[in-house]
């Protein structure tokens, strides 16, 4: 790879000290990164720009920059890190003659270092400065990316509001529909999106990175969020469609999740990424199902694992129409469950809105050592089918 390749070509000048490393990344999870730099023995600095303050719309772009912080080469290739000793590290650099200045702060930007800190409240105050931003100017690229961004953030923190994360999903396309050659844009929907589009496994080291650092005798470091299915899947050139199976309750006779309780005990959401697709495309469906925690909502894990049903026209393909997520190793517990499956449209479908109705089956119990229910929960997963 191309940074770890750097790492290695200069390890000697940066021991040395005459060469500093720095890395600035645009990844929405950039834990990750820390955890990928554990496991190369990468130590220098990265910055994070998950908002892409730089604009940059490729990746890696590599500079060369002296001691007064000009930079000096551009467009460095990984064939120069044998000739940067001497065409750049041993030459003398002359100070410039005016000093550098500071471009005055935007309101974006500071919504953009708020974002950063983690606390809802901050992440909220950038989710609406940068949705008045797109208010202000609908066809600003830049700012769809960024609303985008505070929004999957949003739903990966505590402040989670319901469809953070099909609102991301929209922003992100709607800013490659704006400029479809930015590469870090297409990048997002790439990461959650259907196998079809993916030109590599995002995550897919992951697994490997910490039985490596675990062998070292180090802790790997923690993740904020786990990789789904979608950011450890291989690509893939078509859809492998699954045969047509039995719904496991086609007449609808299990008892709907909220009957004889105070409330539904599992809390369903929905995401197609993307939302909007052309006649031939695929989507991948993120159904995520919560245990309601001011129910004291538990999962049963004593008995069969929870199943989900996709209805999808008869001309469409479905990688799975009936789908299970395991249970846990306890008898009963609280954790999100995440399921996915991918859909494509058949290339004569009509243009419009479309539906696929699901349902989820489930063993819940109304506290941990409360009544024990078998339930039923209807869904529906919403996308669009637009003309080429």
């Amino acid at each position: 790879m191309h940074v770890p390749g750097w790492h290695e070509s200069t390890k000697e000048l940066q021991r040395d000290g005459k060469l500093q490393m720095l890395g600035i990344i645009q990844e929405q999870n950039p834990d990750r990164c820390r955890l990928f730099m554990q496991w190369k023995q990468m130590e220098w600095p990265i910055l994070v720009d998950t908002f892409d303050q730089l604009e940059v719309s490729v990746v890696p772009l590599t500079y060369a920059i002296d001691e007064h912080g000009i930079v000096r080469k551009a467009g460095l290739r990984l064939q120069d890190a044998d000739t940067i000793e001497e065409s750049f590290v041993e030459k003398t650099w002359p100070e410039p003659d005016v000093s550098p200045s500071s471009p005055d702060e935007q309101p974006w930007r500071r919504a953009a270092r708020l974002a950063t800190s983690g606390e809802a409240s901050d992440v909220a105050e950038a989710v609406r400065s940068f949705n008045q931003q797109v208010e202000r100017d609908p066809e600003d690229g830049w700012a769809h990316f960024r609303l985008a961004a505070a929004l999957r953030l949003r739903y990966d923190s505590s402040g989670r509001q319901d469809g953070d994360f099909q609102r991301a999903v929209d922003h992100w396309q709607q800013a490659l529909e704006i400029d479809p050659n930015n590469y870090i844009w297409r990048r997002r929907i790439q990461q959650y999106g259907p196998r079809l589009i993916k030109p590599y496994p995002f995550y897919d080291w992951i697994s490997e990175a910490r039985t490596e650092i675990a062998a070292r005798g180090e802790v790997p470091f923690p993740l904020v969020v786990e990789p789904s299915g979608a950011e450890i899947a291989q690509p893939a050139r078509e859809l492998a469609s699954a045969d047509r199976v039995q719904s496991p309750d086609p007449r609808s006779r299990v008892l709907q999740d909220g009957v004889g309780t105070s409330g539904r005990l599992i809390d369903i959401e929905t995401t197609a990424v993307p939302r909007v697709i052309k006649p031939g495309e695929s989507l991948r469906a993120h159904v995520v199902l919560r245990p309601n925690l001011e129910l004291l909502a538990h999962w049963n894990n004593e008995v069969e694992p929870l199943a989900l049903w996709i209805d999808v026209p008869p001309e469409w393909q479905i990688s799975s129409q009936l789908l299970h997520a395991a249970n846990g190793e306890t008898a009963v517990s609280t954790e999100t469950r995440l399921i996915e499956v991918e859909i494509a449209s058949p290339e004569g479908v009509s243009t419009g809105g479309v539906t696929f109705p699901g349902y989820a089956l489930y063993y819940v119990c109304e506290d941990e050592n409360g009544t024990c229910l078998y339930r039923r929960q209807d869904f529906e997963i919403n996308a669009e089918v637009a003309s080429r």
